[in-house]
């Protein structure tokens, strides 16, 4: 992890802190002692149940990519990116390319490929959460009582989540597209980048066209509809189910519909890249609303502590000490083209021909 990662990190322990001190740490102490510890026993099992399901999603995904990994091999890769994601304050998103890399450095396949099997797996994430979070925005429309201002800054978040995931998709169907991208990252290369240039730009060019190839490929393939999305709503609903057996736990009655209403918005916030994994933000939310919605504070507390002990830390930790084991290359040395394939002489003249 580096300074600035440790100093995030940091930074959101202490809003963490604040907040439980504010609420009253006793208070919370005493939440924790009265919760059913068979129950959450239980959220563990389901958390790493969600975790299997994630290598599932990346599995299927990768063998439509004609990528060979078993589920044994991804499901510790899983965890790998989702600590990456939870230690830097990139959207969620800085674990990504760490998993690609290390799936193309292990089963040796070109990074550009492995990489546009991740955006998909992600991107694949994205679907039921853009659909729950209109839901959501909807639903809190009525139920709270928000300013109009927050109601317009998450519908603004969910547009720009929405754009992207347009722009990659439109990215990898549409090959003069993908020139012009590619031809204003070289311009970007040209400008910044002068010793050596040509061979950074063939590198990117193969990137791009090999990103491209993989991509609509995944894209066109009906097993994508057919398993991939629905296992990303099935996974998406164990987390949220998860959430809700956390306060069946301490005894707290609460409606699925705000567990899942709250879930939602804190993920959001999750995915502004200001701190690790939301760390703080997300968690005040979640005792806020949880408060706004009927729970005593302290329970509120103390359940979303738990929670975020599972969902988050529990990750976290496994993924770092996995994390060795693939070598300090999986952070440092990210990079595409190292192993890439030659475009074959068809795509190239299906390209010319457009």
């Amino acid at each position: 992890m580096d300074k600035k990662s440790l100093i995030f990190l940091l930074i959101s322990i202490l809003i963490l802190f604040a907040m439980l001190y504010f609420i009253g740490i006793d208070s919370v102490i005493d939440a924790l002692q009265m919760a059913n510890s068979g129950l959450l026993l239980f959220t563990v099992a389901i958390e790493l149940f969600v975790f299997y399901l994630y290598a599932l999603r990346w599995k299927i995904i990768n063998n439509i990519a004609d990528i060979n990994a078993s589920i044994f091999k991804l499901f510790p890769m899983t965890l790998v990116g989702l600590a990456i994601n939870n230690i830097t304050p990139s959207g969620r998103g800085g674990g990504e390319p760490v998993r690609a890399y290390i799936l193309s450095k292990e089963k040796n396949y070109p990074m550009e490929e492995t990489f546009a099997a991740v955006v998909a797996d992600r991107a694949l994430d994205t679907f039921p959460f853009v659909f729950l979070a209109v839901i959501t925005i909807i639903g809190v429309s009525f139920y709270f009582n928000f300013d109009l201002w927050l109601i317009v800054v998450m519908i603004i978040s969910v547009i720009v989540i929405v754009a992207i995931l347009i722009l990659i998709i439109y990215m990898s169907v549409n090959l003069d597209f993908g020139k012009r991208v590619e031809n204003w990252i070289i311009g970007l290369v040209r400008r910044f980048y002068k010793k050596n240039s040509e061979e950074l730009e063939n590198k990117i060019h193969n990137v791009i066209r090999g990103f491209q190839s993989t991509m609509k490929n995944l894209i066109l393939n009906k097993k994508m509809l057919l398993y991939a999305l629905p296992l990303s709503f099935v996974i998406w609903f164990f987390e949220i189910f998860r959430v809700y057996i956390v306060f069946l736990a301490f005894g707290a009655n609460i409606s699925p519909i705000i567990i899942g209403e709250v879930f939602i918005m804190a993920s959001l916030v999750g995915m502004i890249p200001l701190l690790p994994g939301g760390l703080g933000a997300v968690d005040s939310i979640m005792i806020v609303f949880y408060a706004v919605a009927g729970i005593s504070t302290s329970i509120s507390a103390a359940a979303t502590v738990i929670e975020r002990l599972i969902s988050f830390w529990m990750p976290t930790i496994l993924g770092m000490v996995i994390l060795p084991h693939y070598g300090s290359s999986a952070l440092d040395n990210i990079s595409f083209g190292s192993n890439s394939k030659e475009i074959p002489e068809e795509s190239k003249n299906e390209s010319d021909d457009k």
